[in-house]
């Protein structure tokens, strides 16, 4: 290779790239825009406490239960009321049996079911069984021992780590961070196709080997740069950057691949932009699950992002370790390196 060829050529990507006025101004602003968005979101969880409750005939108790900080719903149906619980519209969902007040006229101990998502924490779960005493204590005027049976739905078991709003958003900006610079990569090499620069630059002794690799050096220093400086400002690196950065790394390496293609693909610069909003939405989309847990299911582990966004999460907010992620690295080097060599196939033949 090249090394003297490959650096200018690096040189002259980075100078053309902060050439254009829409990236020059746009790159440094989204960074300090998705900051101060951390910065201004709520840093704690919302306190109240959403209840379900199926309980036919009652109604009329359930003005009387709600206090600050606990509000009811009443649900139509069970299966109402365990669809509340899956989405998170509740934090548990209770169902009191139709013949409650003949079992306590009786002096029989009642049964009543407990639904409760995965990620609920162990003080949730008391003050809800806490709250069914009273339901019972209030309908029978005396305090009875009452058979819980308690059912945790599916979901992976996040007990006792409930994290604010803006932390969740952490791998969602990091994404944007990270795959905005398709654009700019998918921009900057059909400028040069379009204006035959490159064509041109492969008739010196710059070979297509350096090319490519000038072209990956800009795209990963682009991508990763900027995602790794929000991670650092806010705080996104104090456990375990390592996973952090070898996560954002790899990231960098996939959009890079990804902007390969769409260059290869596009024939001038609303093609670019076409093929740049498809591909950023493909690639958000696995970002939304740590914002609305259990919308997005098993189905976008097929988006390579998926891996990233899972990884920092885990890392970010739960503290996980290689151990739990090092599965999510691997899946997203085979992905980096598929895509990579794609769009570099493409690309090829598309300068040929």
């Amino acid at each position: 290779m090249n090394l003297a060829g490959i650096r200018a050529l690096v040189v002259k990507d980075f100078t053309l790239f902060f050439r254009n006025r829409f990236f020059a101004l746009v790159t440094p602003l989204a960074l300090v825009v998705y900051v101060g968005l951390y910065f201004i979101m709520p840093r704690s969880v919302d306190e109240t406490m959403e209840i379900g409750l199926y309980a036919p005939g009652w109604q009329t108790i359930v003005a009387d239960m709600e206090q600050q900080g606990l509000r009811i719903h009443m649900a139509e149906s069970e299966d109402e009321l365990k669809d509340g619980v899956t989405d998170y519209a509740y934090v548990a969902g209770i169902v009191l049996p139709a013949d409650l007040r003949e079992k306590l006229a009786s002096g029989e101990k009642p049964g009543i079911t407990l639904y409760v998502a995965s990620d609920v924490t162990e003080e949730a779960k008391e003050a809800v069984a806490s709250l069914m005493r009273e339901m019972i204590y209030t309908l029978s005027g005396q305090p009875l021992a009452v058979e819980f049976s308690t059912t945790i739905l599916p979901g992976p078991d996040m007990a006792g780590e409930q994290i604010p709003p803006r932390d969740r958003m952490r791998p969602l900006f990091a994404v944007f961070l990270v795959i905005f610079e398709t654009f700019g990569m998918a921009t900057l090499i059909t400028e040069e196709i379009e204006r035959r620069t490159i064509q041109a630059l492969l008739v010196t002794p710059v070979s297509v080997k350096d090319l490519f690799a000038a072209k990956g050096i800009t795209g990963i220093t682009l991508a990763f740069g900027q995602a790794a400086l929000f991670m650092a400002f806010v705080g996104g690196l104090n456990e375990q950057p390592a996973i952090i950065i070898l996560a954002l790394l790899l990231a960098a390496l996939l959009v890079t691949g990804v902007g390969f293609l769409m260059a290869s693909l596009a024939k001038d610069m609303m093609s670019v932009l076409a093929w740049g909003v498809l591909a950023l939405v493909i690639l958000v989309i696995p970002a939304m699950g740590t914002l609305f847990p259990g919308v997005i299911t098993g189905w976008a582990k097929i988006i390579p992002s998926y891996y990233v966004v899972d990884t920092v999460d885990k890392v970010a907010n739960y503290g996980s370790g290689w151990p739990d992620v090092w599965q999510n690295l691997l899946i997203l080097v085979a992905f980096s390196a598929f895509l990579l060599l794609v769009g570099m196939v493409a690309l090829r033949r598309r300068f040929q």
